[in-house]
């Protein structure tokens, strides 16, 4: 099984989804691509932090947005 990359728990960060084993926001994350920080930036800055890391807060990302259309009859 894949490890778990984004976790949520409500005795870190509030509750908010954040990288496993880290305090590192998906939000943090998500921002800091969003204003132009690359992905090689990310990871010097935090070396913690990998490249499947900043993928799967890419991917929670897409499925947070993503909802159905519906439309009434």
């Amino acid at each position: 099984m894949a490890k778990q990359r984004i976790v949520i728990d409500p005795a870190v960060c509030g509750g908010r989804p954040i990288v496993a084993g880290t305090r590192m926001r998906v939000s943090d994350i998500l921002d800091a691509l969003a204003a132009g920080a690359g992905a090689d930036e990310l990871l010097s800055d935090f070396p913690y932090l990998t490249r499947e890391d900043i993928s799967a807060c890419l991917a929670y990302g897409a499925r947070a947005v993503d909802h159905s259309v519906v439309q009434a009859a």
